[in-house]
């Protein structure tokens, strides 16, 4: 497995296929396997690179250093200089798009195109971000995200009328219960209040690309809803799509519609 080593812990990803190159960057509490429908299709003509944050999947701990999305961007930034890549064209989802945006900004002369899906750079809502935040104080006091908490948990990933017993949702929720204590309370936990606890940069979006930029958002995604997509999507200049019978993980409820999305917008970008 490959492993690089960013401020002294091992960041995982997969390099698969060659070509211009693509970075799939996941939601929080999932990991690159995520991504298994669009890097089967895009790796036939791309080099695609996808991560996992840290503490998810087989990532190591998050380094003491890591204090903001800021320093997640940089963190990717310091994986892509490993790997010797100069220009990527980078596709976000929910943190992945949150951290994205930094990269992006900070280091536009090494983004071809930039895609946001069911992602948000505003600060989050009080009242969500004190719910999330009492939620994490629940997880890091037990060390377990009990059942009771993954009834609250998982059903925010999906669409509402996903079936609970279909295998997409079953293994996000054995997943999630099988998280150690210590890589919970290590990494997980700092990573979500990192997330939730986000500054504003819905005011730097118009310094983004419009005609390098697509955003996305599954139709039915309630913790981020269309309407955040279309307010980033006004404020950029771009355009955006919704996915159809899609929730928050957009790309594995309609896999078909977003990989078509993706690869319509890489050939743009050739």
């Amino acid at each position: 497995m490959p492993f690089a080593t960013i401020d002294g812990q091992p960041l995982h990803y997969i390099d698969q296929g060659t070509g211009p190159a693509v970075l799939l960057a996941g939601s929080y509490l999932w990991d690159q396997a995520m991504w298994a429908p669009q890097i089967a299709a895009l790796s036939q003509h791309y080099r695609v690179i996808a991560l996992d944050l840290w503490g998810h999947g087989e990532s190591g701990r998050m380094p003491e250093r890591t204090q903001s999305l800021d320093d997640v961007a940089r963190q990717a930034l310091a994986l892509l200089d490993h790997l010797d890549i100069d220009r990527v064209t980078l596709v976000g989802l929910s943190v992945g798009g949150m951290w994205g945006v930094r990269l992006a900004l900070s280091a536009p002369q090494r983004i071809n195109g930039l895609v946001l899906m069911d992602t948000y750079v505003g600060v989050e809502p009080e009242p969500t971000r004190q719910y999330y935040f009492s939620l994490f104080k629940q997880i890091e006091d037990t060390g377990v995200i009990t059942p009771q908490l993954l009834d609250i948990v998982v059903p925010i990933f999906f669409r509402p009328g996903i079936d609970p017993q279909s295998a997409l949702y079953q293994d996000f929720r054995a997943k999630l219960a099988a998280l150690p204590p210590e890589r919970l309370r290590e990494s997980i936990v700092p990573m979500g209040r990192i997330t939730f606890g986000r500054d504003d940069l819905l005011p730097r979006l118009a310094e983004l690309n419009p005609d390098t930029t697509l955003l996305m958002c599954g139709d039915q995604d309630k913790p981020r809803p269309p309407s955040e997509t279309r307010e980033m999507a006004e404020l950029i200049g771009c355009r955006y799509l919704l996915v159809p019978e899609a929730g928050h993980i957009s790309n594995l409820e309609n896999p078909q519609f977003v990989t078509a999305a993706l690869l319509k917008f890489l050939a743009e970008r050739a």
